[in-house]
């Protein structure tokens, strides 16, 4: 998912949360935020 901007991945998961898609989509995406949340506080 990386060619998706930070921004446009938390706006996919807002949808996501809104439309009451697959709980497992909405669980990768939430692993993905997770993910670059972590790599941010590590480049710092």
């Amino acid at each position: 998912m990386d060619y998706l901007s930070y921004n446009q991945l938390k706006d996919a998961y807002e949808q996501a949360v809104r439309l009451n898609l697959d709980e497992e989509f909405i669980s990768l995406l939430e692993q993905e935020i997770d993910r670059r949340n972590l790599q941010l506080h590590r480049d710092q």
